[in-house]
């Protein structure tokens, strides 16, 4: 896979270099690339932005140098993703989704945003997602894109070393679609009073995978109530 991100702060998208991202990137698995959008700029100031037509505060991203920058990096199977609030949720299945892509391009905006005809311009010539990451308002794109595309970059094939690993996830395909992932626990068995539950201990797999279960229902009632459990109820009672 080969990700382009733009933004006016380059040195912010520092955290593509570390961790499993990073490690995927030495592996050859993806290709990341930085740009800077101010290279696009054409005057002694590098500016990118200006006030919005009809007044109001703050600024607004100019269309040229996003034009130019996006003309350079766009091919016909490009991902263009401009985080905005004003977008659709980004969620698990979107992640998925988007791990099917050879391209994807992620435009970082900043300010009150791009001016709206950059995604006029481009929406009928590639496939474009206007997202958000949440209901929350931050200061410019480079932190939901962070988000992306270690959410999308982890569900690629050898990016983690165990697959049961994603399997297993919150909100996961299959049994842990739109259950929240329940309580983890290691050595040592007893903490500070606290025991393990005793059937992590008792080596029925099949028991095991069952609370397991029940307690990611139970979890996912209790933090997420917008997001009933596919599929019923809870197993029924199940031993600690």
């Amino acid at each position: 896979m080969r990700i382009d991100i733009v933004s006016i702060f380059p040195q912010y998208l520092a955290p593509v270099q570390l961790s499993l991202v990073g490690r995927a990137q030495s592996d050859g698995l993806i290709d990341i690339e930085i740009h800077d959008l101010r290279d696009a700029a054409t005057d002694r100031h590098r500016t990118v932005d200006d006030e919005p037509y009809g007044g109001g505060p703050g600024m607004v991203m100019t269309p040229e140098p996003w034009g130019v920058t996006l003309d350079r990096l766009l091919r016909p199977d490009s991902l263009l993703v401009v985080p905005t609030p004003s977008g659709r949720r980004f969620d698990q299945r979107t992640a998925t989704a988007w791990a099917d892509r050879r391209h994807l391009v992620f435009a970082c905006g900043r300010y009150e945003g791009i001016d709206t005809r950059v995604m006029e311009y481009y929406r009928p010539r590639v496939d474009l997602a206007e997202v958000c990451i949440g209901d929350y308002v931050l200061a410019g794109g480079e932190a939901a894109t962070l988000v992306m595309v270690e959410a999308v970059t982890r569900l690629l094939p050898g990016v983690v070393g165990n697959v049961q690993s994603i399997v297993d996830d919150s909100f996961a395909d299959g049994d842990m679609e739109s259950l929240l992932e329940g309580p983890v626990y290691t050595r040592p068995a007893k903490w500070r009073g606290m025991e393990v539950p005793s059937i992590l201990l008792s080596g029925d797999h099949g028991s095991i995978a069952r609370w397991r279960r029940d307690q990611a229902w139970q979890r996912t009632r209790q933090m997420r109530p917008d997001l009933p459990p596919r599929g019923g109820t809870s197993s029924g009672p199940v031993p600690d």
